[in-house]
């Protein structure tokens, strides 16, 4: 498995209601992972990436856990995923958990005890209860604040269900510092971290002092997002982990104005990767696309990390969708690829998987959808449960009806139809992926831009691979020996 396996390595997401069901209530499970993970390993993955699984009232898919230390019965026992980690290993993949430290659900046994208990009481101060509430604005919409029968507000940056909690409260440092070890020794190879920018707030939670917060916070310093605070909690976390044999790992989900702001989530003592959501949000367009591009390289090479790239996550519209079809997408993949670092491939894309866009009203699940009153679709779309076989929904998925329901066309993009198709997204992932661990595994994380065309991307990575994409959609004739080529986008070697 290698040393620093994490610094090229290939990570597959894995959302488990809607991966695969073994017991027919229509929600993906852990046993249903452990039955598919070959599907995993044979597309070259090197690690999955799990959506949470822990004990939840699921208002937001699992992302509020009221028991961080055992699995919810909806994706079954500690023993299923236990079986599900040893599968894994078998197939030689690592195995990577989500752990949401920013809020809790509103059923956690401390938040029940701290709405039992009087103002003032220890209990609250596990979280952020005041008298009067501040300018403060929820990622899901509306006020951030909710009031309680005695008066008081409490803080939640996201759903009323999902309470912030304190991280100046030693408790909180305790319970996480314990719940990483738990699954440490439970053999997990290491934690996507949930809003990993959001634990630490401003001293005296002043207002942000001005409205439209959500849509700004990208491009203005938020009192409760990317304060410096919050690497203090990053570099125990790392001591941690630093503490167990194999490599474990910690990658960041961080929201921040600049590169250079990301870039200090993953400065040496702190955590391993960090999401680049500048790379995953940008247009499909040559300069917008090398502008992230080299910026995301250049300050990630000034902290000795490895950048990272994704396309799709289950918190946004497929690439698919987004970049206007598969033959873009073929393209994307192989620009994504070719690039220095890390890089995650969301469950589904592997199949050229659009956006759902058509969902009944009544179907939708997400809170985003809810609290918008309809006016935001919300994240559904992209949360559909993939089809593993034959011509009517549920395609293999389970024994019966899935949580969200599958388009009647999806009969063509199922696993089972493509895995023969030499020409079939499916394929193409294997053999794209297949190529870069033969010709860039072991490569520095260095780039060479060379003179292109408007619209075109072309750079050379050391051992002499060039990658070119027309990002226009216009064709590519490759020079040089072919590795893998589509209309729009080559590799090749040699001049």
């Amino acid at each position: 498995m290698g040393d620093e396996w994490w610094r090229n390595a290939i990570v597959y997401q894995v959302y488990p209601r809607s991966f695969a069901d073994s017991d027919g209530d229509g929600v993906g499970d852990l046993a249903g992972l452990r039955e598919r993970l070959p599907h995993i390993a044979d597309l070259g993955a090197d690690a999955v990436w799990l959506s949470p699984f822990y004990r939840s009232p699921m208002v937001d898919g699992g992302y509020d856990v009221s028991d961080y230390r055992d699995v919810d019965p909806m994706f079954g026992t500690l023993a299923d995923f236990d079986a599900m980690l040893a599968r894994a290993h078998e197939l030689r993949l690592r195995v990577i958990v989500d752990i949401v430290p920013n809020h809790s659900s509103s059923a956690h046994p401390w938040f029940r005890e701290a709405l039992a208990s009087p103002p003032g009481s220890a209990a609250r101060a596990r979280y952020h209860f005041r008298d009067r509430p501040n300018d403060w604005e929820s990622v899901f919409g509306g006020p951030a604040w909710t009031r309680v029968a005695d008066g008081q507000w409490y803080l939640h940056l996201f759903d009323p269900a999902q309470p912030d909690l304190n991280w100046d409260n030693p408790e909180v440092h305790d319970h996480f510092a314990d719940t990483l070890r738990f699954w440490l020794e439970r053999g997990v190879d290491g934690f996507r971290i949930d809003v990993a920018h959001g634990m630490a707030k401003a001293f005296g939670l002043p207002d942000a002092g001005h409205p439209y917060q959500m849509a700004l916070r990208n491009s203005l310093p938020l009192p409760y997002f990317d304060q410096d605070e919050v690497l203090e909690i990053h570099r125990s976390w790392r001591k941690i982990l630093d503490g167990f044999p194999g490599e474990r790992i910690a990658v960041a989900e961080v929201w921040a104005a600049t590169p250079e702001r990301l870039a200090r989530y993953v400065s040496p003592g702190e955590l391993h990767q960090a999401f680049n959501f500048d790379y995953l949000d940008a247009p499909w367009s040559a300069p917008a696309l090398r502008a992230v591009i080299e910026r995301s390289v250049a300050s990630m090479r000034a902290v000795g990390a490895p950048p990272t790239w994704v396309m799709s996550n289950h918190d946004r519209v497929r690439h698919l969708t987004r970049y206007g079809g598969a033959e873009a997408a073929r393209a994307a993949l192989l620009l994504m690829l070719a690039l220095p670092g890390a890089a995650y491939v969301y469950q589904g894309e592997e199949l050229g998987l659009p956006e759902v866009t058509d969902l009944p009203d009544d179907a939708r699940r997400d809170p985003i959808w809810t609290r918008s009153g309809g006016a935001e679709p919300g994240r559904d779309g992209c949360r559909v449960p993939i089809p593993w076989e034959g011509t009517e929904p549920p395609y293999g998925f389970g024994p019966g009806a899935s949580w969200l329901p599958q388009p009647k066309e999806w009969a063509g993009l199922s696993v089972a139809a493509q895995h023969q198709d030499p020409t079939s997204m499916l394929t193409f992932y294997r053999q794209t992926i297949a190529a870069r661990k033969k010709h860039l595994r072991s490569a520095p994380h260095t780039m060479e831009w060379l003179p292109s065309e408007e619209g075109v991307l072309r750079f050379r990575r050391p051992g002499g691979l060039t990658c070119t994409v027309d990002v226009s959609g216009g064709r590519v004739e490759p020079t040089g020996n072919t590795v893998i080529a589509t209309e729009t986008a080559a590799w090749t070697l040699g001049d």
